[in-house]
């Protein structure tokens, strides 16, 4: 409970992924601010929640300042907030391309600015990206072009911070789920998507959390792009 506890970010955190990352942060007693659109007041005084659309430059600032007034530190952010459409690409509409544009880029850019900020001036800091397996071997059977463009960007720019702000400290990285059981994908789809995967199964919100969770601890990682993805990344 004292001012030596890291504080974590988690965008998306109202259920699936996100949920499991503020349940698996909080297991090792980290201070939380959770977010989303959706997101409920907690009973737990070490988390704090802020409700509102994260591509919104006002909700950012809100969450930079909440961690701030409420735990006085900003140690870790986890973008995990992202909105995934499969189709193929010529069927996608205007408001499907600001739909994933706003929360996947413009989500990324406005709460990370801030954080990164905020980091450097304590020169000490750690950026998870949650991005995407298939943008590194997309499948025919399931075009999702707008994902690779959005969760691509992220890959790429986790690269780029990873060298533009190692010297003040501030680790980057990127988490890359393949097809994982969340609210995304319909249980009556399951058996068809596991098909889909080497393992022979989807993944849990819990591969996730651990796979986030030892990026964290590993002090001499930074620029990383973890593929948790039941070994999609390598072939089918």
């Amino acid at each position: 409970m004292g001012a030596e506890q890291k504080v974590v970010i988690v965008t998306g955190a109202s259920q699936g992924i996100g949920a499991a990352l503020v349940d698996a942060f909080r297991d090792r007693n980290y201070r939380v601010i959770a977010t989303s659109r959706t997101i409920r007041a907690s009973d737990d005084p070490d988390i704090a929640t802020v409700q509102g659309n994260i591509a919104d430059p006002e909700t950012a600032q809100t969450v930079i300042a909440a961690a701030l007034e409420r735990f006085g530190r900003i140690d870790t952010l986890v973008n995990n907030a992202g909105i995934f459409i499969a189709k193929p690409f010529e069927t996608y509409t205007p408001e499907d391309y600001e739909a994933v544009m706003s929360i996947n880029v413009h989500g990324f850019f406005h709460i990370t600015q801030r954080a990164l900020a905020e980091m450097s001036r304590k020169r000490s800091g750690h950026v998870v990206n949650i991005t995407a397996s298939l943008v590194d071997r997309p499948l025919a059977a399931r075009p999702a072009a707008m994902a690779a463009l959005t969760k691509g960007g992220l890959n790429a720019v986790t690269r780029s911070q990873s060298i533009e702000y190692a010297s003040r400290g501030i680790r980057v990285n990127a988490v890359a789920p393949g097809i994982i059981k969340t609210p995304m994908h319909p249980r009556e789809k399951h058996d068809a998507l596991a098909r889909l995967l080497p393992l022979g199964h989807l993944g849990e919100v819990a591969d996730i959390a651990e796979a986030v969770l030892y990026l964290e601890s590993a002090a001499f990682v930074t620029g990383e792009i973890l593929h948790v993805d039941g070994g999609s990344n390598v072939g089918a």
